[in-house]
């Protein structure tokens, strides 16, 4: 039986590449600071071994040959968290001679992103978040032709996605967009007749499982999940969708309103969170999505939930509704 280790097994990512991984029929070790997950699918191991203890994470995963990294530590924290972590991820990965999977996101191309957003695409890397982003990918890049001059089985991955949803609270859909939406409030970052780029978790997770079922020979690759491309408007009417569905509408319709930027960046000059948050209020103006034609060029048709189904389950799962049925496959 193939076996994965998923660091950072407690999170949304982790949960759902738990459950993909599992489905698929694979053998599924977590890490994570607790050993007990609500959602953990059955007869999936976790252990509490810090990231920091390669050997005892070697251990514990022995024979594991897929390695993801769903860790991310808090926005504030980036700066001396996020490399360290990573080379400590990247330690456990070359013990075990396996494949480093890293979820990436589109930070890296800059303030300036384009609007399609291919593997090829240079990285500009112009602001804090972005630079610390490109240097993650750079060192798994490094560290994979280090591994392969050496002869080791080490071999690294970036599946790149837009903003997850989905797999419960902590996604821009339940802290902004729809944590008002039993009172007939949505609320969307950006200009609604601007393109941008989600991933629903359990699609994406599912991609990760079939990525790492075909493997390729190169030590180091990035390939890009398109998800969904859509402007304010189709996710918000996809969204008043899904909640109608449910059972939530309000007799007027929903009210359509936008993010206070200004206020987050003043309110940032003392509260560091809301000042990081506000850094990447680009994303939201600036039209863009990414091409997946090198992925679907590696394992075919891909799987994408119908995004209105997406988000009728991801309601009921963050309790923003009641259940009435589950997303189409």
């Amino acid at each position: 039986m193939k076996t994965v280790l998923i660091l950072g097994a407690n999170g949304r990512l982790g949960t759902a590449a738990a459950k993909a991984f599992a489905k698929a029929g694979w053998r599924v070790v977590g890490q994570a600071r607790r050993e007990t997950i609500s959602s953990w699918p059955e007869g999936a191991m976790l252990t509490s071994v810090p990231l920091s203890d390669t050997e005892g994470l070697t251990r514990a995963a022995s024979g594991a040959s897929v390695v993801i990294y769903a860790l991310n530590p808090p926005y504030a924290q980036w700066k001396a968290e996020a490399l360290p972590l990573l080379r400590q991820g990247l330690a456990v990965a070359r013990a075990l001679n396996a494949t480093f999977m890293l979820p990436g996101n589109v930070y890296g191309y800059g303030r300036k992103l384009p609007r399609v957003l291919r593997e090829d695409t240079p990285e500009r890397g112009d602001h804090p978040k972005a630079a610390i982003r490109v240097a993650m990918e750079a060192e798994m890049a490094r560290a994979a032709q280090e591994a392969r001059s050496r002869g080791e089985g080490l071999r690294c991955v970036v599946l790149r996605a837009g903003d997850f949803f989905g797999s419960g609270g902590g996604s821009w859909l339940d802290l902004a967009i729809a944590k008002d939406i039993a009172r007939g409030q949505i609320v969307y970052p950006g200009p609604l007749d601007r393109t941008h780029a989600w991933a629903y978790l359990p699609d994406l997770a599912a991609v990760f499982e079939q990525v790492a079922s075909a493997p390729s020979e190169a030590p180091f690759e990035t390939l890009h999940f398109p998800g969904y491309t859509v402007t304010g408007r189709e996710f918000t009417d996809a969204l008043s969708t899904a909640a109608s569905e449910l059972g939530v509408r309000p007799p007027q319709g929903f009210r359509i309103g936008g993010m206070p930027w200004g206020l987050i960046r003043t309110v940032g000059l003392v509260y560091p969170a809301w000042g990081e948050l506000a850094t990447m209020s680009y994303l939201w103006t600036r039209p863009h999505g990414l091409d997946g034609g090198a992925l679907e060029a590696r394992i075919g048709p891909r799987p994408l939930t119908p995004l209105v189904a997406a988000l009728r389950q991801s309601l009921t799962d963050l309790g923003l509704a009641p259940s009435r049925g589950s997303p189409a496959p």
